[in-house]
């Protein structure tokens, strides 16, 4: 999940998590009695703790190879090459998918007790995962299809099909195409190593919660800024409720900008007048607090004069708080 800004002398890194919001849904005559539906609101996040792109699922999330979609279809000049999803919507084949198309996908892993290790070789020797490693990789049947596996990959990059209909090319009726089954056959070797490594490394396994629990935490804003409607969905067909949504994202955006601006205002002026400012206390701020935040009474859209000459408003001194 690890991306780089194209084309800037000073490259960044940034980390990208997939993360599930839930909402409600109510027409008119549900409202009356009560009734709801739920629809999932999936985002793209960064580790700077903004949105990048969402897409609305009705539902609960059924298919995996949307988590694909809200990748493929971001429209920002970021390009992630590192994915963090927890533990639910994962398979072999979208492991394959993430792999052929360059990212390295990185579910959180809750429970591996159960997990299968699969080999590339039967008489490869593991070691001490030899008992682990019973089952192995058809590496002809990936090298039969591999061609198709990169024109599928090369479609999907360029959009000439969208990530939430290749089922088509996947699936004949309830059975897997001989295709799916080289791309899951792929996908185990990358599920592999990412067990593998997921297990042995916990700096990897702590930032993988790290970034989840950044997603859990814009969850929580997001709410307090749904109030209006109390957390329910109205339009009734889903480009309404994208829009709905969409406006929702864009609002946290905004709260994540003016607290990251404000928040490095106020410490600048810490460090002018002395305070010692550490790193690690740094390192766990965040912009998505919004105790400060009225978001109750009259909205005003009046931009004051200082804002509109690209000035930041006062800081407040705690000391007069006293």
């Amino acid at each position: 999940m690890v991306c780089w800004l194209g084309g800037s002398k000073n490259r960044r890194s940034f980390n990208y998590s997939l993360s599930v919001l839930l909402a409600h849904w109510r027409g008119l005559g549900a409202i009356e009695a009560g009734l709801s539906r739920l629809v999932t609101w999936y985002n793209l996040i960064s580790d700077q703790f903004s949105g990048l792109n969402a897409i609305t699922v009705p539902g609960t999330l059924r298919d995996s190879l949307v988590l694909l979609a809200v990748v493929l279809e971001q429209q920002t000049k970021l390009q992630p090459t590192q994915i963090m999803t927890d533990t639910g919507a994962y398979s072999d084949v979208v492991f394959g998918l993430f792999r052929l198309l360059g990212y390295h996908f990185c579910p959180r892993l809750a429970d591996v007790g159960g997990t299968r290790f699969w080999r590339t070789r039967p008489e490869a020797d593991y070691g001490k995962l030899n008992g682990l490693a019973r089952q192995s990789v058809k590496l002809d049947l990936i090298a039969e299809h591999w061609d198709d596996l990169l024109r599928l990959a090369g479609s999907l990059k360029l959009g000439r099909v969208p990530a939430t209909g290749i089922m088509r090319t996947l699936q004949t009726g309830d059975r897997p195409t001989r295709l799916a089954q080289a791309l899951a056959e792929f996908g185990r070797i990358e599920k592999t190593l990412h067990t593998l490594t997921y297990i042995d490394d916990e700096s990897k396994r702590r930032a993988t919660l790290t970034q989840l629990n950044r997603g859990e935490g814009r969850h929580s804003l997001a709410r307090a800024v749904f109030h209006g409607k109390r957390g329910v969905l109205r339009q009734r067909y889903r480009e309404g409720q994208e829009d709905q949504l969409g406006a929702l994202g864009l609002v946290v955006n905004i709260i994540v900008l003016w607290n990251t601006l404000y928040m490095t205002a106020a410490v600048e002026r810490l460090r002018q007048h002395g305070y010692p400012v550490q790193d690690e206390d740094l390192a766990r701020l965040s912009p998505l607090i919004y105790e400060h935040i009225n978001m109750l009474g009259r909205y005003s859209f009046a931009v004051p004069e200082e804002v509109a000459r690209g000035e930041l408003r006062p800081l407040r001194n705690p000391d007069e708080d006293l």
